[in-house]
Protein backbone atom coordinates (compact mmCIF):
# COMPACT_ATOMS: atom_id res chain seq x y z
CA UNK A 1 0.00 0.00 0.00
CA UNK A 2 2.69 2.34 1.14
CA UNK A 3 4.42 1.73 -2.27
CA UNK A 4 1.26 2.26 -4.13
CA UNK A 5 1.10 5.41 -2.77
CA UNK A 6 4.52 6.80 -3.42
CA UNK A 7 4.54 5.57 -6.57
CA UNK A 8 1.19 7.25 -7.46
CA UNK A 9 2.16 10.69 -5.77
CA UNK A 10 5.50 10.95 -7.81
CA UNK A 11 3.59 10.26 -11.15
CA UNK A 12 0.79 13.12 -9.96
CA UNK A 13 3.56 15.42 -8.88
CA UNK A 14 4.87 14.96 -12.47
CA UNK A 15 2.27 16.26 -13.96
CA UNK A 16 0.91 18.66 -11.70
CA UNK A 17 4.50 20.63 -11.11
CA UNK A 18 5.40 21.61 -14.48
CA UNK A 19 1.76 22.95 -15.04
CA UNK A 20 1.17 24.61 -11.47
CA UNK A 21 4.86 26.44 -12.37
CA UNK A 22 4.13 26.82 -16.35
CA UNK A 23 3.74 30.79 -16.66
CA UNK A 24 0.15 30.78 -18.43
CA UNK A 25 -2.68 29.10 -16.46
CA UNK A 26 -4.59 26.90 -19.37
CA UNK A 27 -2.26 23.57 -18.53
CA UNK A 28 -2.88 23.40 -15.02
CA UNK A 29 -6.45 24.70 -15.45
CA UNK A 30 -7.01 21.66 -18.19
CA UNK A 31 -5.73 19.45 -15.57
CA UNK A 32 -7.70 20.51 -13.10
CA UNK A 33 -10.63 20.25 -14.86
CA UNK A 34 -9.76 16.76 -16.03
CA UNK A 35 -9.48 15.92 -12.19
CA UNK A 36 -12.73 17.80 -11.07
CA UNK A 37 -14.83 16.01 -13.90
CA UNK A 38 -13.39 12.41 -12.15
CA UNK A 39 -14.16 13.54 -8.90
CA UNK A 40 -18.15 14.41 -10.76
CA UNK A 41 -18.15 10.96 -12.08
CA UNK A 42 -17.13 9.87 -8.51
CA UNK A 43 -19.35 11.86 -6.45
CA UNK A 44 -22.64 10.73 -9.01
CA UNK A 45 -21.50 6.73 -8.11
CA UNK A 46 -21.58 7.24 -4.67
CA UNK A 47 -25.11 8.90 -4.59
CA UNK A 48 -26.09 5.55 -5.88
CA UNK A 49 -26.49 6.73 -9.89
CA UNK A 50 -25.60 4.05 -12.64
CA UNK A 51 -22.10 4.04 -14.57
CA UNK A 52 -24.01 5.98 -17.39
CA UNK A 53 -25.34 8.75 -15.55
CA UNK A 54 -22.04 8.96 -13.25
CA UNK A 55 -19.85 9.16 -16.57
CA UNK A 56 -22.32 12.33 -18.31
CA UNK A 57 -22.24 13.79 -14.72
CA UNK A 58 -18.47 14.17 -15.36
CA UNK A 59 -18.71 15.00 -19.16
CA UNK A 60 -21.52 17.62 -17.64
CA UNK A 61 -18.96 19.14 -15.41
CA UNK A 62 -16.17 19.33 -17.61
CA UNK A 63 -18.30 21.10 -20.53
CA UNK A 64 -19.39 23.66 -17.87
CA UNK A 65 -15.65 24.18 -16.98
CA UNK A 66 -15.05 24.65 -20.39
CA UNK A 67 -17.58 27.02 -20.85
CA UNK A 68 -16.76 29.09 -17.72
CA UNK A 69 -13.45 29.31 -19.21
CA UNK A 70 -14.83 30.21 -22.80
CA UNK A 71 -16.57 33.51 -21.52
CA UNK A 72 -13.24 34.11 -19.32
CA UNK A 73 -15.17 34.07 -15.89
CA UNK A 74 -11.51 33.33 -14.52
CA UNK A 75 -10.41 36.91 -15.05
CA UNK A 76 -13.63 38.53 -13.68
CA UNK A 77 -15.07 39.78 -10.75
CA UNK A 78 -16.47 36.85 -8.59
CA UNK A 79 -17.26 38.42 -4.82
CA UNK A 80 -20.95 37.51 -4.85
CA UNK A 81 -20.38 34.24 -6.19
CA UNK A 82 -17.84 33.29 -3.22
CA UNK A 83 -19.50 35.09 -0.94
CA UNK A 84 -22.53 32.47 -1.67
CA UNK A 85 -20.44 29.78 -1.70
CA UNK A 86 -18.98 30.44 1.43
CA UNK A 87 -22.16 31.11 3.28
CA UNK A 88 -23.89 27.66 1.77
CA UNK A 89 -20.42 25.52 2.91
CA UNK A 90 -20.89 27.21 6.51
CA UNK A 91 -24.62 26.74 6.61
CA UNK A 92 -25.62 24.21 4.36
CA UNK A 93 -22.46 22.03 5.49
CA UNK A 94 -23.00 22.05 8.94
CA UNK A 95 -26.68 21.34 8.47
CA UNK A 96 -25.81 18.30 6.38
CA UNK A 97 -23.49 16.96 9.24
CA UNK A 98 -25.94 18.24 12.08
CA UNK A 99 -28.62 15.78 10.11
CA UNK A 100 -26.32 12.48 9.92
CA UNK A 101 -25.81 10.05 7.75
CA UNK A 102 -28.73 8.53 7.82
CA UNK A 103 -30.46 11.93 6.81
CA UNK A 104 -28.42 12.40 3.54
CA UNK A 105 -29.80 9.72 1.59
CA UNK A 106 -33.51 11.11 2.17
CA UNK A 107 -32.52 13.94 -0.11
CA UNK A 108 -33.73 13.45 -3.52
CA UNK A 109 -30.80 12.11 -5.80
CA UNK A 110 -31.04 14.69 -8.66
CA UNK A 111 -30.24 17.08 -5.69
CA UNK A 112 -27.73 15.60 -4.37
CA UNK A 113 -26.43 15.41 -7.45
CA UNK A 114 -26.97 18.51 -8.25
CA UNK A 115 -24.92 19.70 -5.31
CA UNK A 116 -21.90 17.97 -5.95
CA UNK A 117 -21.95 19.48 -9.36
CA UNK A 118 -22.63 23.51 -8.46
CA UNK A 119 -19.47 22.87 -6.23
CA UNK A 120 -17.37 21.09 -8.22
CA UNK A 121 -17.46 23.53 -10.94
CA UNK A 122 -17.28 26.75 -8.64
CA UNK A 123 -13.82 24.84 -6.88
CA UNK A 124 -12.54 24.64 -10.61
CA UNK A 125 -13.05 28.10 -10.79
CA UNK A 126 -11.60 29.17 -7.91
CA UNK A 127 -8.36 27.00 -8.69
CA UNK A 128 -8.39 29.13 -12.47
CA UNK A 129 -9.10 32.39 -10.64
CA UNK A 130 -6.43 31.61 -8.46
CA UNK A 131 -3.83 30.58 -10.77
CA UNK A 132 -4.31 33.84 -12.64
CA UNK A 133 -3.23 35.63 -9.63
CA UNK A 134 -0.04 33.78 -9.71
CA UNK A 135 1.47 30.72 -8.64
CA UNK A 136 2.00 32.17 -5.35
CA UNK A 137 -0.85 32.34 -4.30
CA UNK A 138 -2.30 29.58 -5.56
CA UNK A 139 0.56 27.43 -3.89
CA UNK A 140 -0.07 29.37 -0.94
CA UNK A 141 -3.79 27.90 -0.96
CA UNK A 142 -2.87 24.30 -1.83
CA UNK A 143 -0.30 24.08 1.14
CA UNK A 144 -2.30 24.92 3.27
CA UNK A 145 -4.94 22.06 3.27
CA UNK A 146 -1.73 19.83 2.78
CA UNK A 147 -0.38 21.10 5.97
CA UNK A 148 -3.70 21.24 7.69
CA UNK A 149 -3.98 17.48 6.52
CA UNK A 150 -0.53 15.93 7.72
CA UNK A 151 -0.19 17.87 11.21
CA UNK A 152 -3.51 17.11 11.89
CA UNK A 153 -2.82 12.95 10.69
CA UNK A 154 0.02 13.06 13.12
CA UNK A 155 -1.53 15.05 15.93
CA UNK A 156 -4.09 13.00 15.55
CA UNK A 157 -1.97 10.10 15.99
CA UNK A 158 0.39 11.50 18.68
CA UNK A 159 -2.52 12.57 21.00
CA UNK A 160 -5.51 11.64 20.10
CA UNK A 161 -7.74 10.32 22.54
CA UNK A 162 -5.35 11.94 25.49
CA UNK A 163 -6.95 14.92 26.27
CA UNK A 164 -10.26 14.63 25.07
CA UNK A 165 -12.12 11.57 24.62
CA UNK A 166 -15.39 12.63 22.70
CA UNK A 167 -14.20 11.66 19.17
CA UNK A 168 -14.71 14.93 16.39
CA UNK A 169 -17.40 12.78 14.68
CA UNK A 170 -17.83 9.65 15.41
CA UNK A 171 -20.73 8.61 13.83
CA UNK A 172 -19.32 10.02 10.68
CA UNK A 173 -15.21 9.48 10.67
CA UNK A 174 -14.55 7.47 13.38
CA UNK A 175 -10.69 8.00 13.31
CA UNK A 176 -10.92 11.81 13.50
CA UNK A 177 -9.98 13.48 17.15
CA UNK A 178 -10.47 16.77 18.50
CA UNK A 179 -6.59 16.94 18.95
CA UNK A 180 -5.76 16.16 15.38
CA UNK A 181 -8.08 18.71 14.25
CA UNK A 182 -6.46 21.21 16.78
CA UNK A 183 -3.27 20.39 16.10
CA UNK A 184 -3.88 20.86 12.36
CA UNK A 185 -5.18 24.39 13.11
CA UNK A 186 -2.06 25.46 14.66
CA UNK A 187 -0.01 24.51 11.95
CA UNK A 188 -1.61 26.41 9.70
CA UNK A 189 -1.38 29.43 11.78
CA UNK A 190 2.18 29.06 12.40
CA UNK A 191 2.30 28.74 8.37
CA UNK A 192 0.72 31.37 7.67
CA UNK A 193 3.27 33.60 9.43
CA UNK A 194 6.38 32.08 8.19
CA UNK A 195 4.97 32.75 4.48
CA UNK A 196 3.67 36.07 5.51
CA UNK A 197 7.67 36.59 6.24
CA UNK A 198 8.77 34.50 3.42
CA UNK A 199 7.12 36.82 0.95
CA UNK A 200 8.10 40.53 2.35
CA UNK A 201 11.60 39.15 2.64
CA UNK A 202 11.82 37.86 -1.09
CA UNK A 203 8.98 40.75 -2.68
CA UNK A 204 7.67 38.15 -5.08
CA UNK A 205 5.03 39.38 -7.48
CA UNK A 206 2.44 37.95 -6.75
CA UNK A 207 0.82 38.05 -3.05
CA UNK A 208 -0.08 34.98 -1.34
CA UNK A 209 -3.41 34.33 0.41
CA UNK A 210 -1.32 35.58 3.69
CA UNK A 211 -0.11 38.45 2.51
CA UNK A 212 -3.39 39.40 1.30
CA UNK A 213 -4.91 38.97 4.15
CA UNK A 214 -2.44 40.31 6.97
CA UNK A 215 -3.43 43.83 5.36
CA UNK A 216 -6.16 43.70 7.87
CA UNK A 217 -3.92 43.12 10.57
CA UNK A 218 -2.47 39.70 11.69
CA UNK A 219 -5.52 39.54 14.49
CA UNK A 220 -7.25 39.20 11.00
CA UNK A 221 -4.66 36.22 9.72
CA UNK A 222 -5.35 34.11 12.73
CA UNK A 223 -8.97 34.73 12.83
CA UNK A 224 -8.49 33.53 8.84
CA UNK A 225 -6.41 30.36 9.33
CA UNK A 226 -8.13 29.54 12.30
CA UNK A 227 -11.31 29.66 10.48
CA UNK A 228 -10.42 27.93 6.76
CA UNK A 229 -8.83 24.70 8.88
CA UNK A 230 -12.02 24.49 10.40
CA UNK A 231 -13.58 24.36 7.01
CA UNK A 232 -11.21 22.12 5.72
CA UNK A 233 -12.27 19.81 8.47
CA UNK A 234 -15.89 20.34 7.21
CA UNK A 235 -15.17 19.31 3.50
CA UNK A 236 -13.68 16.40 4.36
CA UNK A 237 -16.42 15.27 6.88
CA UNK A 238 -18.65 16.43 4.33
CA UNK A 239 -17.51 14.08 2.09
CA UNK A 240 -16.69 10.80 4.87
CA UNK A 241 -20.62 11.49 5.29
CA UNK A 242 -21.56 11.05 1.95
CA UNK A 243 -19.18 7.63 1.52
CA UNK A 244 -20.43 6.04 4.58
CA UNK A 245 -24.22 6.67 3.67
CA UNK A 246 -22.93 4.77 0.22
CA UNK A 247 -21.20 2.72 2.39
CA UNK A 248 -17.87 2.80 0.82
CA UNK A 249 -14.50 3.76 2.24
CA UNK A 250 -13.08 5.81 -0.91
CA UNK A 251 -14.56 7.32 -3.87
CA UNK A 252 -13.31 5.11 -6.03
CA UNK A 253 -9.58 3.50 -6.86
CA UNK A 254 -8.70 6.20 -9.30
CA UNK A 255 -5.67 6.75 -7.74
CA UNK A 256 -3.81 3.68 -6.24
CA UNK A 257 -3.15 3.57 -2.80
CA UNK A 258 -5.29 6.88 -2.77
CA UNK A 259 -8.49 5.72 -3.04
CA UNK A 260 -10.58 8.82 -5.39
CA UNK A 261 -9.79 11.81 -6.96
CA UNK A 262 -12.66 12.96 -3.89
CA UNK A 263 -10.34 11.60 -1.05
CA UNK A 264 -7.74 14.19 -2.01
CA UNK A 265 -9.89 17.14 -2.95
CA UNK A 266 -12.54 16.99 -0.61
CA UNK A 267 -11.09 19.81 2.15
CA UNK A 268 -10.21 21.97 -1.26
CA UNK A 269 -14.11 22.54 -2.21
CA UNK A 270 -15.01 25.04 0.73
CA UNK A 271 -11.48 26.31 1.75
CA UNK A 272 -10.59 27.39 -2.43
CA UNK A 273 -13.62 29.52 -2.77
CA UNK A 274 -13.40 30.64 0.54
CA UNK A 275 -9.55 32.15 -0.04
CA UNK A 276 -11.14 33.45 -3.28
CA UNK A 277 -13.52 35.35 -1.53
CA UNK A 278 -11.15 36.68 1.21
CA UNK A 279 -8.68 37.95 -1.36
CA UNK A 280 -11.72 39.46 -3.98
CA UNK A 281 -12.83 41.43 -0.41
CA UNK A 282 -9.23 42.86 0.12
CA UNK A 283 -7.36 42.71 -3.30
CA UNK A 284 -6.99 46.58 -3.05
CA UNK A 285 -5.09 46.38 0.95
Amino acid sequence: MLKQRVITALVLLSILLPALFYQDPWPFCLIALVFVACASWEWASVNGFSDGVALFAGGVCALACAGLWRYQLHQADLKPLWMVSGLMWVLGGAWVLWRGVAAWTAYPKALRLGIGLVGLCTTWLAIAQAKVIGINFLLSVLAFVWVADIAAYFAGRTFGGHFISRKLAASISPGKSWEGALGGAASVVVMAFVWRQVDQNWALASPSLYSRVSLQGSIVLVGVSLFMAGMSVLGDLFESLVKRSAGVKDSSSLLPGHGGVLDRIDALLPTLPLAMLFYSSWKNG
